[in-house]
């Protein structure tokens, strides 16, 4: 069975939840909401929805997936010579996502030093796309959710690299202070004259969400229980088989429109591109 994106699109259709917390408790798999967020995206690329036996779930995990990470490294999943995945829970549809230390990724590479030496060895790769997979959650409910590939999102990781460079480089160049080398973007000791305070300079980053980031393409139903929506640019949509793409294109109730998406490096290039939508 194939594990991409187009099989997860395929699961949430045929097999819709939405009391996503409930679900999971029932199952044993769940004590939060942002648990079983992620639960749910490792079953809908799994196709293991409807599976309750738990040893035969975890080993189609073991086949679908060659790493699945922790709460402070990206990514959270990785398809076996497939994309990674991130996933991200919001509690409300305006809401930014925080992505703290880690800025967003076009591409996630074997070589970022925010991945864990497990996720970079876990086969045998050098980049990969990176699915960011965003649900808005009230309570107990999945409201909505909405799937896009890092490169289609975020800007190249230089641009961010940029302005890390920049403010350390600020920071470093302040006089009549102690500056301590850090993994942070700087430390300054001995702030006061009794050299006892410090101030510790952290990465905190976050983004716009998808919907608010793509509102010149998609407009969401605001009196839907459950809205989905998927950008995918056409060449990575072309990658996959005639076969899976003609058997997504034939499932009722999913609508596929092209549009054109601007280029996050490049906002005057545009791109062409898949919206992938259905509800309920």
């Amino acid at each position: 069975m194939e594990v991409n994106i187009l099989t997860a699109i395929k699961n949430i259709a045929i097999t819709p939840i939405a009391e996503l917390r409930s679900y999971y408790a029932i199952h044993n798999r769940a004590n939060s909401m942002g648990e079983a967020l992620e639960n749910y995206i490792k079953d809908v690329f799994a196709g293991t929805l409807a599976e309750s036996d738990e040893q035969k779930r975890l080993m189609r995990f073991e086949q679908a997936f060659s790493y699945q990470g922790n709460q402070n490294n990206p990514p959270d999943i990785i398809i076996k010579n497939g994309d990674a995945i991130e996933v991200k829970k919001i509690e409300s549809a305006g809401s930014s996502l925080a992505l703290n230390s880690s800025y967003p990724k076009a591409k996630l590479f074997s070589n970022s030093p925010m991945i864990t030496a497990v996720c970079r060895n876990c086969e045998n790769w050098t980049e990969k796309d990176i699915i960011y997979a965003v649900g808005v959650v009230n309570k107990n409910h999945l409201k909505r959710l909405f799937f896009v590939y890092g490169v289609d999102y975020a800007a190249s990781a230089e641009i961010y690299e940029r302005i890390k460079t920049v403010i350390c480089t600020g920071v470093n160049a302040i006089s009549d202070v102690e500056i301590s080398s850090t993994k942070e973007l700087g430390r300054v000791n001995r702030v006061d004259l009794l050299g006892i305070t410090y101030l510790r300079i952290r990465e905190m980053w976050g983004i716009e969400n998808p919907a608010k980031t793509f509102s010149y393409v998609y407009k969401p139903k605001t009196n839907a229980d459950f809205e989905f929506a998927a950008i995918i640019n056409t060449e990575k949509y072309n990658s996959f088989s005639n076969f899976q793409r003609a058997e997504f294109e034939s499932i009722d109730g999913i609508n596929i429109k092209d549009v054109k998406i601007k280029t996050p490096d490049n906002p005057n290039v545009l791109k062409n591109a898949k919206i992938i939508t259905f509800c309920r």
